[in-house]
C-alpha cells in the first residue's frame, strides 16, 4: 500500500482569527499584502502599517471593514515612536517591511538606509509595543542572512565602502540575530510571548527592480523563476498564527535550497546562533535608536 504523503500546510491551515488584531509592516504589497489578506480572510482585525498609505487603501479596501490603514516610515524614528504612541493591545506584530540592495542612502536618523529600515525600525517598533503585545512577533529574514556584511563596529558604513548587497546580508542577518535574542531575553523574564522568524524563499516581489543600478533588469528576468508573493508569505503567516509553535522558531519554504515552497521549520547559518554577537548587536540597537525593552 503507498504510503500517505505529509500534509502541506496551506491558507486553510490558519485557524479562525476573529477577535484577533495583527500589524503588518509593509502590507501595501509583497508578502506583507498577502499576509495581510490572508489574515483577513480568517477574521482578523488588521494594522496594516505603511510608509505611503495611499498604496495600502487598496489592499485594506479587498480586507474589507476589520482593516486600517495606518502611516509607519522605519526610516524615521519620530514616526515609528508616533505610530506606537497611538497603537493600543495587539496580539502579533509581523516584522515585514523591507528594502532591499539599495545604493548608499541613509535614513531620518542618519543610518544606512537598509540596516537602518530592516532592523533598526523593527527593533524600535518591537520595543514601544512589546508590552502590548499578546502572542508573538514575527520577523521576517531571508536566505540572504548568509551574505557576509555584519560589522559591529561600523554598521553604518561610516568607515568602510559601501556595498549594497553587504548591506542587505547585515540587516537580514541582524534580523535573525534580533529574533533570537528577543526569544532568550522574553524566556528569561518569563514572558508568554513569542519570538519567531520567517523568510519567504525566492519569491517574486516589490523588493526586485528597485536596485537603481543594471541589477534591475537580471532581478526582473528572475522573477520568470521566482514563486509567487503569496507563496512566499505563507512562512511568515504560519509563524504568525500556527498553534503549538516554540518560541524562537525560524520557518521557510520546504522546497529545494528553501527556494520555494510551502512553510517548514528550518535552520540558520552558525553567525545568526552567536548570542555574544547578539547581545552586541541589542546594545548597539539601543544605543543609536534609543529604545529601552520592558524585559
Amino acid at each position: 500500500m503507498a504510503q500517505k504523503s505529509a500534509h502541506k500546510w496551506v491558507e486553510t491551515d490558519v485557524p479562525d482569527q476573529t477577535g484577533r488584531t495583527f500589524v503588518v509592516t509593509g502590507a501595501n504589497s509583497g508578502l506583507g499584502a498577502e499576509a495581510a489578506k490572508a489574515l483577513g480572510r480568517a477574521g482578523a482585525t488588521v494594522v496594516l502599517a505603511c510608509r505611503t498609505v495611499e498604496k495600502a487603501k487598496p489592499i485594506a479596501d479587498e480586507i474589507g471593514e476589520r482593516a486600517e490603514v495606518r502611516r509607519l516610515d522605519l526610516a524615521d524614528l519620530s514616526s515609528v515612536r508616533e505610530f506606537a504612541d497611538n497603537t493600543p493591545t495587539v496580539d502579533v506584530l509581523i516584522n515585514n517591511a523591507g528594502v532591499m540592495a539599495l545604493p548608499l542612502k541613509r535614513t531620518a536618523d542618519g543610518f544606512e538606509m537598509q540596516f537602518g529600515t530592516n532592523h533598526l525600525g523593527h527593533f524600535a517598533l518591537t520595543g514601544l509595543l512589546l508590552d502590548r503585545i499578546t502572542d508573538r512577533v514575527v520577523t521576517t529574514s531571508s536566505f540572504m542572512h548568509q551574505v557576509p556584511g555584519l560589522k559591529l563596529s561600523d554598521l553604518n558604513y561610516e568607515k568602510r565602502r559601501y556595498s549594497r548587497w553587504g548591506a542587505y546580508g547585515q540587516s537580514k542577518l541582524s534580523n535573525l540575530l534580533f529574533a533570537y535574542e528577543l526569544d532568550r531575553r522574553l524566556r528569561a523574564a518569563g514572558s508568554p510571548v513569542l519570538s519567531l522568524a520567517a523568510h519567504p524563499g525566492y519569491s517574486s516581489t516589490e523588493l526586485m527592480g528597485r536596485t537603481e543600478s543594471v541589477q534591475d533588469a537580471f532581478m526582473s528576468l528572475g522573477r520568470v523563476f521566482a514563486q509567487s508573493a503569496y507563496m512566499g508569505s505563507l512562512p511568515e503567516l504560519y509563524a504568525a498564527t500556527a498553534p503549538g509553535l516554540q518560541s524562537g522558531g525560524y520557518f521557510g519554504p520546504d522546497g529545494f535550497q528553501e527556494l520555494s515552497g510551502h512553510p517548514k521549520k528550518v535552520g540558520s547559518n552558525k553567525a545568526s546562533r552567536d548570542e555574544a554577537k547578539a547581545r552586541e548587536l541589542w546594545t548597539r540597537s539601543v544605543e543609536l535608536t534609543g529604545v529601552t525593552y520592558p524585559i
